[in-house]
């Protein structure tokens, strides 16, 4: 019963398990893999952080696989990300384009700008 009143605040405790499992993964990678790796995983949270813990952590996972078959195969790092490390980085968060803080906002904007738009054209000066 506790579990899920906490739940409930803090949201999947096994999301939190499995996110500090990838992380940990992460961490554990030989260099210069765990360099780029913590450098993007760090550019995903400012860049396009998903607002749905399930998809956050499946992104997160994906991410510890991508660089763990790297350093297994001994793939150089550019072969990875190419030439543009931020193309890389916003194109990876793209697929995991679930909700995003900033969907709120733009809905918000177009619900702003019709509503200016109908006050424009039906509520106007008599």
């Amino acid at each position: 019963m506790t579990a899920k009143w906490i739940e409930t605040i803090t949201g999947s405790l096994d999301e939190k398990k499995q996110y500090k499992a990838a992380t940990a993964r992460i961490d554990a990678l030989p260099e210069p893999y765990a360099t780029a790796a913590k450098a993007l995983s760090r550019y995903f949270t400012y860049y396009g952080f998903v607002t749905d813990g399930a998809t956050l952590v499946q992104m997160l996972v994906d991410h510890a696989d991508l660089w763990e078959r790297a350093a297994v195969d001994g793939t150089p790092v550019r072969d990875i990300i190419g030439e543009d490390p931020v193309e890389f980085a916003e194109t990876f968060v793209a697929a995991y384009a679930g909700r995003q803080w900033i969907d709120k906002e733009r809905a918000r904007l177009i619900k702003a700008i019709s509503e200016a738009e109908a006050q424009s054209t039906g509520g106007g000066a008599s």
